[in-house]
């Protein structure tokens, strides 16, 4: 966690797994849609009040929206509720380009949901990468920070975080690409090198294994 930047978390995973006196930036996870019956999570809702965000600390809300879904006007709803509240209290908002098992994943697509959520009041976008990934960044009007997606080895996870970078991406949000790494602690400094000190991926890559070896 020391390499860590932000941590991004759901409610009941800051309160129950995180050290309370962590220090860290906070982006809370503030709309309830996962399920572990239904393939369409796209019908959430606003599962944490904006004096529970505030009561935790959150240095942003994260708001997952679905567009192009049956469940898109909840979405919609959703993020203008936290935009709308977090106006109030000086809490930018995080919005999450969430992609269902059946929506596609095209330039056209992403530019469309990005702008879309930018244009709603969301501060700072998350996405997906993909191909042509510099026309989406061109396009919105506001900070967007890319997802890591699932899990790929190391050396393509940094590869991808460089081009994302290159190509006008603010940050990255990695989840498995960190925590399922052989060592999470050294993927973690690896990727910060790429964000940061515009390291080549080889580069990174290389320091990543040499601390492999040091934690081990």
């Amino acid at each position: 966690m020391q390499y860590a930047e932000c941590l991004m978390a759901t409610r009941g995973a800051l309160r129950t797994c995180i050290p309370a006196n962590h220090r860290k930036a906070v982006a809370l996870r503030c709309t309830a849609d996962t399920s572990v019956l239904k393939d369409d999570m796209s019908f959430g809702t606003a599962g944490v009040d904006i004096e529970d965000a505030i009561r935790m600390n959150a240095s942003c809300m994260a708001v997952q929206c679905f567009i192009g879904s049956d469940g898109e006007l909840d979405s919609l709803r959703n993020l203008s509720y936290y935009v709308n509240n977090g106006e109030k209290y000086g809490i930018p908002v995080l919005g999450v380009v969430a992609v269902g098992k059946q929506m596609e994943r095209t330039t056209r697509y992403f530019s469309l949901a990005t702008r879309l959520l930018a244009e709603t009041g969301a501060h700072i976008i998350k996405t997906y990468y993909c191909e042509n990934f510099e026309q989406i960044t061109a396009a919105c009007p506001v900070p967007i920070v890319i997802a890591g997606g699932k899990k790929i080895p190391e050396n393509e996870a940094l590869d991808m975080a460089y081009r994302a970078v290159s190509e006008g991406a603010a940050g990255v949000d990695m989840g498995r690409n960190v925590l399922q790494a052989e060592c999470p602690k050294a993927m973690l400094r690896a990727i910060r090198m790429v964000v940061h000190e515009n390291a080549k991926p080889e580069e990174a890559f290389k320091a990543y294994e040499l601390w492999k070896k040091d934690v081990k």
